[in-house]
């Protein structure tokens, strides 16, 4: 959070406004660890969106240890492979899906996907989309009623609250406060 922080304040200090997709993979990687870590805890849950933002990313093995590593002793990382807007969609779309096949989302889920759509630079009409492309996902892979029903409960919830969260880490990063 502290590098996606750092760039931020930088733009306004430059008076440029530049897209945060010109962050780097292992940057976006480190960002979201850092979110992750803000409580002091990686849950079960964190864990597994780590390893899918990780996998979606497409960062070999040893990428997201050595990531962490610097985390934890206040290195600079490598800035990764530039990632396009397609790739950020379908990047958000995966760990998303991930989240929502728990069931249950958690505070710390939300946190992480309000992250991902700040960086992601995703919209409100944007996450619609997203959804409802989930949605399709959800019926397609779930044909017990009870279960997609459940799941559609649970995305159906997501969206509100993490639009929510996402509001709220806008209107800290415009007023100048820290996410």
């Amino acid at each position: 959070m502290v590098f996606v922080e750092q760039c931020i304040q930088e733009e306004e200090n430059n008076g440029v406004v530049m897209s945060k997709l010109t962050l780097g993979s292992l940057n976006i990687f480190r960002s979201t660890i850092e979110v992750m870590l803000s409580d002091g805890v990686l849950t079960r849950e964190e864990k597994r969106l780590t390893i899918k933002l990780a996998s979606a990313l497409g960062l070999n093995s040893s990428q997201p240890s050595e990531i962490y590593s610097a985390i934890k002793e206040g290195r600079k990382s490598p800035e990764g492979d530039k990632v396009s807007s397609l790739q950020a969609r379908e990047i958000y779309t995966k760990v998303f899906e991930i989240a929502i096949v728990n069931a249950s989302l958690s505070r710390d889920e939300f946190r992480v996907l309000a992250h991902l759509r700040s960086v992601f630079e995703i919209d409100d009409e944007e996450h619609s989309v997203i959804e409802e492309t989930l949605r399709d996902m959800v019926k397609e892979k779930f044909e017990d009623p009870n279960v997609m029903e459940k799941m559609l409960t649970t995305l159906r919830d997501s969206v509100g609250l993490v639009g929510d969260i996402f509001d709220t880490v806008r209107k800290k990063t415009v007023d100048g406060g820290s996410s």
